[in-house]
């Protein structure tokens, strides 16, 4: 017994007719999210580069769309069971070239199809367990990323009290300043000193004078 035909598979779909881009080009994206979820497969359209994928995810949207208003399914129950692109009309035009001559050129179109079908349940246990497991390990990631963020800030902020307290706590400006204050007092006593030195020469010279003054008188 032969698998039924591509237009006759089950499931709900929704279908671009006649987009201005060769078939070719679009299966290359179709292939991608063949037998994906809806989720993954949106996730995995987000992600190409082609400009296939930008058409192929609005046929995809449509197509869960038609799902979910007129057949009441969950959006997160669905999966992509079958996608193709047809040949559509190709247009001919002609450049003209050398010695009279003309090119050929074709503008060829496509028609884009997705079928989205409701997941078994078995099916649909596995994939909400790879997804919880998929949640928690991002969880883990993120918390890891915040705390390796985190920890840096916490080493600048202790270095910064440190070098605030230390020199609260210590006793090296006090002696320094206590050694300052003997030094400045040190010089004041000398100066005193050499006053009254001073003031000793000059009483010694004073009577020096006053002597010979009296041995003077005396002769």
């Amino acid at each position: 017994m032969t698998a039924p035909k591509t237009n006759e598979r089950p499931g709900t779909r929704a279908t671009l007719r006649q987009f201005p881009m060769s078939a070719t080009k679009a299966r290359v994206v179709l292939d991608l999210i063949r037998g994906e979820d809806v989720q993954s497969a949106r996730e995995i359209l987000a992600g190409t580069s082609r400009e296939a994928a930008r058409v192929v995810d609005k046929v995809l949207a449509s197509a869960v769309a038609n799902a979910v208003n007129n057949d009441g399914l969950v959006a997160e129950e669905l999966y992509v069971s079958a996608c193709y692109a047809d040949e559509g009309i190709t247009m001919k035009r002609f450049s003209p070239r050398a010695r009279g001559r003309a090119g050929r050129i074709r503008k060829r179109s496509c028609h884009i199809t997705v079928i989205v079908t409701r997941l078994d349940d078995e099916a649909l246990e596995r994939l909400r367990a790879e997804r919880s497991s998929q949640a928690v390990a991002s969880r883990a990631r993120r918390v890891a990323s915040s705390r390796r963020r985190e920890r840096p800030a916490r080493e600048v902020e202790s270095v910064e009290a440190e070098a605030i307290v230390e020199p609260v706590g210590s006793e090296t400006p006090d002696s320094e300043i206590e050694v300052d204050g003997a030094r400045s007092e040190g010089p004041e006593a000398g100066e005193g000193e050499a006053v009254e030195v001073d003031a000793g020469e000059d009483g010694a010279n004073e009577s020096d004078e006053t002597v010979a003054d009296a041995t003077e008188e005396s002769h």
